[in-house]
């Protein structure tokens, strides 16, 4: 996932890095790899922090993925912190940069999560990377019992998601994809 990370920042940071005089040629790749680095870092700290909910919407497409969203703010505040404290950037250059790229980049990998056609970016494979596999996923899970009711999880109507309702959406549409895909509106 941080190889297609890195590929979606590389294109949208022409203008916002590689054209931007306040950002030195000689630290272009080093802040491109950093912004990576950020963001899937961030995406990780909202998933371990209990942020379930901000990605869910974050990937429904639910709420605008502009400066108003939660998870677009934490992690271009992230960013903007990173690239000064790393490369010397003034303030106003660094959230510059990370303002001018975070919303692009998210909205271009949400795009990209929900197009049947672009099998480099699966949404399954993004929750696994930024939860690591590990205890996170039981987080992720209670946070579908939560608000499973919300995104029409209930699959067998008995008033609770659980595990049975998984069973029932990925014998039935896609496997496990198709659950995860379900949770965050993709179809």
């Amino acid at each position: 996932m941080f190889e297609q990370l890195t590929q979606l920042v590389q294109q949208y940071g022409g203008n916002a890095v590689v054209n931007n005089a306040a950002v030195p040629n000689e630290h272009n790749e080093a802040v491109i790899t950093e912004t990576s680095t950020s963001i899937f870092a961030g995406l990780q700290k909202i998933a371990s922090e209990g942020g379930g909910e901000q990605l869910a919407s974050l990937f429904s497409g639910k709420t605008p993925i502009d400066s108003s969203n939660p998870v677009v703010q934490q992690i271009t505040q992230q960013l903007s912190g990173n690239l000064g404290e790393k490369f010397g950037l003034s303030s106003e250059a660094s959230a510059g940069v990370a303002s001018g790229m975070i919303p692009q980049i998210l909205s271009s990998l949400v795009n990209k999560t929900k197009d049947p056609n672009d099998s480099g970016f699966q949404l399954s494979d993004i929750i696994s990377s930024i939860t690591g596999n590990g205890g996170q996923a039981s987080g992720i899970m209670e946070t579908i019992n939560k608000y499973g009711m919300q995104f029409g999880l209930d699959q067998n109507n008995d008033g609770k998601v659980d595990v049975a309702d998984v069973l029932i959406v990925t014998k039935s549409k896609g496997g496990i994809a198709g659950f995860i895909g379900k949770i965050f509106g993709s179809k």
